[in-house]
């Protein structure tokens, strides 16, 4: 009985530290704007991490948008989500969105996240429907943009 119980506690610790660490992450991030004109703002730690990986650097631009609604009907089901970092090309017409990960295990959860990744997509191709949609997780624990979602 108290291996079982110090196994449920370490767990329960471990989920409540990836919890919070990954809310600290996504709060980070929501401030980070990258321009070489005024100025880059933000943690300059993750400024720094992200302009070691230069393909995440559009991302980061001004033209960017953080924590976007969007909502909709899918398969008769009301869905509303907030995706964390949107951009819009209107010149290639293509849309680039992309989830923030804390998981260190990238497998563990990954059809959850391209189920998700998925409902994002239908529910711009709904509002942009000429539009190319590509959808990324960026795993914050390594700075990997894994592409999922192309439309």
């Amino acid at each position: 009985m108290t291996q079982e119980l110090a196994k449920f506690l370490t767990t329960t610790l471990n989920n409540k530290y990836a919890t919070q660490s990954g809310t600290a992450t996504h709060r980070l991030l929501r401030h980070v704007v990258i321009d070489d004109v005024f100025g880059d703002t933000g943690s300059p730690e993750i400024i720094a991490q992200i302009k070691q990986t230069p393909n995440l650097i559009r991302y980061f631009s001004k033209d960017a948008k953080t924590e976007v609604p969007i909502a909709g009907i899918i398969n008769g089901t009301f869905i509303s989500r907030r995706i964390d970092r949107l951009l819009i090309e209107d010149l290639t017409k293509t849309i680039y969105f992309i989830d923030y990960k804390t998981d260190i295990n990238k497998t563990a959860l990954i059809e959850k996240y391209k189920k998700q990744l998925g409902e994002y997509a239908q529910l711009l191709k709904s509002v942009y429907p000429n539009y190319k949609i590509l959808g990324f997780v960026l795993w914050t624990h390594d700075w990997c943009l894994e592409q999922i979602i192309q439309q």
